[in-house]
Order: C-alpha cells, then sequence, then structure tokens
C-alpha cells in the first residue's frame, strides 16, 4: 500500500541533514517518499514565522512534485514549533493529514532565555508567538495530531512543554537527550506506525 509523502522539519542550527537517520528509518518501516528541507537562517536569528513561510512554500512545492494533494508532517524540536505555525497560521491545516511533533517547545522552554535572537524568542514561554497560537479555538482542524518527547530532555524545559492539547496521541521515550530522540530506532517505529495508520 503506498504512503502518504511525508515532509521533515529541523531544529535550530541543524539542517535537514541531521534528519537523515529519521528519514532513513521510516523508509526502512515502508515510507518511501520522505523529504527533509533546510531552514534557513538556521541560527535562530529568523523569526518562527519567518520559518514558517518556508514550510510552507517547501510543502506546496513538495506535494506538485509528488502530485498529491495532502501530505504528511513530522517537526523536530524548533522545526515542530514552526511546522505548527504552519498548520496554524500559513495555510497548512489544508494540506497536511498528519502533523507528528517530536519534542517541540509548544509551551516554550526556559533555555530560550540564553540567546536574544527573534525565532529563540518566540521560543520563550508566554511569548506573544505561543499566546496568538494557543488562543485558536480550532487551531488544527481535520488535521491529525500526535506528540512525542522524552522526560529526560534538557533543552526542552519542562519536557512537557512538548505536548499539545487536542493530540490524536502522546508517547514519552526515555531517551537521555534531546538530540538522540530523531535517532532512536523506537521512536523512528512508533512514528512510521503512526504514518502508516
Amino acid at each position: 500500500m503506498e504512503t502518504t509523502p511525508v515532509l521533515l522539519v529541523h531544529g535550530l542550527w541543524d539542517s535537514g541533514a541531521i534528519m537523515t537517520p529519521l528519514k532513513r528509518g521510516l523508509q526502512r518501516r515502508g515510507i518511501e517518499r520522505v523529504h527533509a528541507i533546510d531552514l534557513l537562517p538556521r541560527s535562530g536569528q529568523a523569526s518562527i514565522a519567518e520559518l514558517g513561510a518556508i514550510v510552507a512554500r517547501e510543502a506546496e512545492a513538495f506535494a506538485q512534485r509528488e502530485g498529491v494533494a495532502r501530505i504528511d508532517l513530522v517537526g523536530f524540536s524548533m522545526g515542530a514549533l514552526v511546522s505548527r505555525w504552519y498548520l496554524q497560521r500559513g495555510g497548512g491545516k489544508a494540506r497536511v493529514r498528519r502533523f507528528v511533533s517530536i519534542s517541540g517547545p509548544h509551551h516554550g522552554t526556559l533555555s530560550a532565555h540564553l540567546l536574544p535572537f527573534a525565532g529563540v524568542r518566540d521560543m520563550r514561554p508566554h511569548s506573544a508567538l505561543l499566546r496568538d497560537l494557543a488562543a485558536d479555538v480550532d487551531p488544527f482542524g481535520e488535521v491529525e495530531v500526535h506528540c512525542v518527547y522524552t522526560p529526560y530532555d534538557l533543552l526542552i524545559l519542562p519536557a512537557t512543554s512538548s505536548l499539545l492539547p487536542g493530540a490524536r496521541s502522546t508517547r514519552a521515550f526515555k531517551v537521555l537527550l534531546h538530540g538522540l530522540m530523531i535517532l532512536d530506532r523506537r521512536v523512528h517505529g512508533h512514528v512510521a506506525e503512526i504514518l502508516r495508520a
């Protein structure tokens, strides 16, 4: 059975290449059409909204290339929040079937106080951006939302910031470090199971 194409969105300071282990993990589990994008700049100097506009453009181009009306979206860390902005403010509700958020700072993270850049400020608890997104009565429409996180996260503080109200499922994996989430085979298997359902 052919699966829905999947767009992967990386986090702060990284590039699409960092998502390669997750991409390969999904492909080994039968999710064949997987594409990882690059968010530029990757330094946190661009706002979440600016990066979300990149996701919007890439998602449209990806859907056109694959010849599909709907895609699946997987965001990691800051990329999960950027993906959420795309869903809520960038028209993504009309394009995305399933959204899997992996360790995203949806309620902010205390570690975002360490840098003054626009995108990092957006990730601070109670930022204007987070308050705006949280105010939506129907934030995701028909998009099926799933959250995956580690309770041991030292970058997303508190770790429960990764949870989204209204998510279809929430799953914690005892992964020791934030960055290891996209390397963990259990996470790969769980995400693939969600996307194949």
